[in-house]
């Protein structure tokens, strides 16, 4: 019996386990996407958005990630930043990371969301921003989940994941005031844009950069203070929303 066990019952226990762990690594992955994708949905409490729109647009927000990804593989193999200074990792931040990115958000809110019936009200640029974004960033995760682990996708959690939601609240809350100016729709749309862009630049300039451990502390401290300025955005369009009783 004790020949059965080690023999023959172990190899299963082994791939239980191993199973197990990568279950919790995908709910750790989706969870803080999820989290954040039902808190805006409550949030939006005069006219909340139909399921499907939501999903559609979490969905492709995910579809989003792969090309966005193979452009960043293939930008930081040229660019090889660690090795040629300051201005190529700048380069990077800004353009293989944050416009890459963001562009891609941003063309899915641009053409999925915002040009539909059911975006009717200036919260809605925010609630379908968000969802992408939290797409965009669940896929992420779970791509980093297959590489490194546990202890990254708990980091993610409390950096990249909020700060994709930085960035599409931002180019959300200027989608919905482009929504309801038509004379000044172009200008609002991009000026969201850019902004996600810079923000996005700078806060992956912080975490790429070497020279000083202080700069990530930094980048933290920004990303928190930037999500109650976030709060602030949320609230101006809760309260322009003209289905407010």
């Amino acid at each position: 019996m004790g020949i059965l066990c080690r023999n023959d019952l172990a190899p299963h226990h082994f791939e239980a386990t191993r199973l197990t762990l990568s279950l919790h690594l995908l709910l750790l992955a989706i969870l803080p996407g999820l989290l954040i994708c039902y808190a805006i949905f409550r949030a939006d409490k005069y006219e909340r958005e139909p399921l499907v729109p939501l999903l559609v647009c979490f969905g492709l927000g995910a579809v989003a990630t792969f090309p966005a990804l193979e452009i960043e593989k293939w930008a930081f193999a040229q660019l090889r930043p660690y090795e040629k200074g300051f201005f190529t990792v700048v380069l990077t931040a800004f353009v293989a990371l944050a416009f890459n990115e963001e562009l891609f958000k941003f063309a899915v809110l641009r053409f999925a969301a915002f040009p539909r019936a059911f975006f009717n009200e200036p919260l809605d640029g925010i609630v379908y921003s968000v969802m992408i974004a939290m797409g965009f960033a669940t896929m992420e995760n779970v791509f980093y989940a297959s590489r490194f682990g546990m202890e990254t996708l708990l980091l993610r959690a409390f950096t990249a994941v909020p700060a994709h939601l930085v960035f599409s609240v931002v180019a959300g809350y200027y989608a919905g005031l482009a929504k309801f100016a038509p004379t000044r729709r172009n200008v609002l749309l991009w000026r969201g844009f850019g902004m996600a862009f810079l923000l996005h630049g700078a806060y992956d300039l912080l975490i790429l950069q070497k020279w000083s451990d202080w700069l990530l502390v930094l980048a933290t401290l920004s990303l928190y203070l930037c999500l109650y300025f976030c709060n602030n955005l949320i609230k101006e369009h809760l309260d322009n929303s003209p289905f407010k009783a």
